[in-house]
């Protein structure tokens, strides 16, 4: 984006998080996002038919609560529902069942890191309400659909103060607020299935302006962070643009039109008061009991704030190792258990050292250690392995081959064929030579797509690296005899010839050739 000169971007959001209930916000009709066909998750209550009223959904009460602490937002004693009116198609009662001047949750916020630098955005209010439908509009026709499948569906709007500056910060703060709903299981918070939707409300301040702009736009529905982060990029300079021509951006609701990057306009944007709120009367006040709200602050689970700490202090990991797993909820979970697994492996392993050592014989190791061992292998495994190392490799498996195999065919890790244990098993493979880092590629899409312990895949296979030095070391003298041209210019500090000379070991080889051990005698045999 171009220089402000002197201009200030003023910047709040409006998020509704759906949240993950088996029925409505008031009544039994099933909440199922994502349903094709349309209204078939319907009831009376839903289609506002004469006579039905509302009743409560309490999950959906303390999914919200939870997610309100989560965010460090104080719960009031009592908070009750308003209707708020408005008539729209997708709305058949001709208003909503929401919350206005007592909601369940208020005063909150939410730390996020920017370039280095940790920034506080602070959380207005956080209310329930239930979700509108849905209108389509079918190119060419005269008329358009409804779809009520998502009317009633339980919604958490959270409201932030005018406290972010850039479209940057808004990308880490929606982000960051997905992690946390789904850290506690409130909502599956995915943009692109709508049950996460964000609205920017954006302004502008005039250099040496202090306050609140007089006006403010708001963009309806984005269903992205990326789009958020193009939409609010786009409005600041056109809204630069009028201001420096003397004229007052419009109180309107934009749209973000995709296809040509752009906002365009909606409709004229409404006052609190345009919506005649006033307390919704079929539904009574709520109170939350000051031991409740403590049985639910003490159910939180880790966040993902505390666990970006913890990672980086228990594991070793680095910062952008960290962010990536805390970005998956259920990752960091299977990781955590393969690292509890490679923990076992070397306990086990020292504790068998430990016994052989005191006995001083080799046939006096404890019988039962062996059995105890996570993988059943000898304790020479685990000699100069380093745990920092270890847990460094599981991290990056997780990220980049598991991560990719599960992204293929949409499965969750705890779904997955690989168990913890196995994975661990594979890593000990790999940093004790015993495979090479291709073979170990082979070895676990076997593991992914059947199952399986990888050191009987790798038997299958004939995967084994060999790091007997005396067999590597014949066939280093037998290609070296025969390619003198490779070993002189070597010699003469051409220093490609000795990834060349590698090259024709491991192709001797069959690729099954620990790649240290060939360095290690060729850099000794040519000097």
């Amino acid at each position: 984006m171009k220089d402000l000169n002197g201009y200030k971007p003023v910047i709040g959001l409006e998020i509704h998080i759906q949240l993950a209930t088996q029925s409505k916000m008031f009544s039994s009709a099933a909440n199922k996002p994502g349903t094709k066909n349309p209204n078939v998750n319907i009831d009376e209550v839903v289609t506002a038919e004469p006579g039905t009223l509302p009743v409560l959904n309490q999950e959906a009460v303390r999914l919200g609560v939870m997610a309100g602490m989560a965010l460090n937002c104080e719960i009031p004693e009592f908070s009750k529902f308003d209707r708020k009116h408005y008539f729209y198609p997708d709305l058949p009662k001709g208003y909503q069942i929401s919350q206005y001047d007592e909601p369940i949750a208020q005063n909150g916020y939410v730390d996020i890191e920017v370039n280095g630098q940790s920034k506080r955005i602070r959380i207005t209010r956080a209310h329930l309400e239930e979700d509108a439908g849905k209108n389509t509009h079918p190119s060419g026709l005269p008329y358009s659909l409804v779809d009520l499948n998502r009317a009633g569906a339980p919604l958490l709007e959270i409201v932030t103060e005018p406290d972010i500056e850039t479209a940057e910060e808004a990308r880490i703060f929606l982000q960051e607020l997905r992690n946390i709903v789904r850290y506690v299981g409130a909502s599956e918070a995915e943009m692109s299935t709508g049950t996460m939707r964000c609205e920017p409300n954006i302004s502008v301040r005039k250099p040496g302006e202090e306050g609140l702009p007089n006006y403010k736009v708001e963009v309806k529905n984005i269903n992205s962070f990326k789009f958020a982060e193009a939409a609010i990029n786009y409005e600041i300079p056109r809204q630069i643009e009028m201001l420096e021509k003397g004229e007052t951006p419009k109180q309107v609701t934009m749209g973000w039109d995709e296809k040509n990057n752009q906002t365009v306009e909606q409709r004229s944007k409404e006052e609190a008061n345009d919506y005649r709120y006033f307390p919704e009367p079929d539904l009574p006040v709520m109170h939350f009991s000051q031991e409740w709200r403590e049985d639910i602050k003490q159910s939180l689970p880790e966040l993902p704030m505390h666990k970006r700490k913890r990672f980086a202090e228990e594991f070793g990991l680095g910062d952008d190792v960290v962010e990536n797993l805390v970005q998956w909820k259920e990752l960091t979970f299977y990781f955590e258990n393969v690292v509890s697994e490679i923990d076992a492996w070397l306990k086990s392993g020292d504790n068998v050292i430990l016994n052989e050592g005191e006995a001083g014989v080799e046939g006096s190791r404890d019988p039962s250690s062996q059995a105890s061992h996570p993988f059943g292998h000898r304790q020479d495994d685990t000699k100069g392995s380093d745990r920092t190392k270890l847990i460094k490799l599981v991290a990056n498996w997780c990220l980049q081959e598991f991560s990719a195999k599960l992204n293929s065919e949409g499965l969750l890790p705890e779904e997955a064929k690989v168990t913890p244990e196995n994975f661990a098993e594979l890593v000990m493979l790999i940093d004790s030579g015993k495979i090479s880092g291709s073979a170990a590629k082979e070895v676990f899409a076997v593991m992914f797509d059947k199952g399986g312990e990888p050191d009987h895949i790798v038997e299958d296979l004939g995967l084994a690296q060999v790091s007997d030095t005396a067999e590597i070391e014949s066939v280093v003298d037998k290609i070296l005899a025969g390619n003198p041209k490779a070993v002189e210019d070597y010699q003469a500090g051409q220093q490609k010839s000795f990834g060349f000379l590698v090259g024709q070991v491991m192709k001797e080889m069959q690729g099954k050739a620990n790649p240290g051990v060939i360095n290690e005698l060729l850099k000794k045999k040519l000097g």
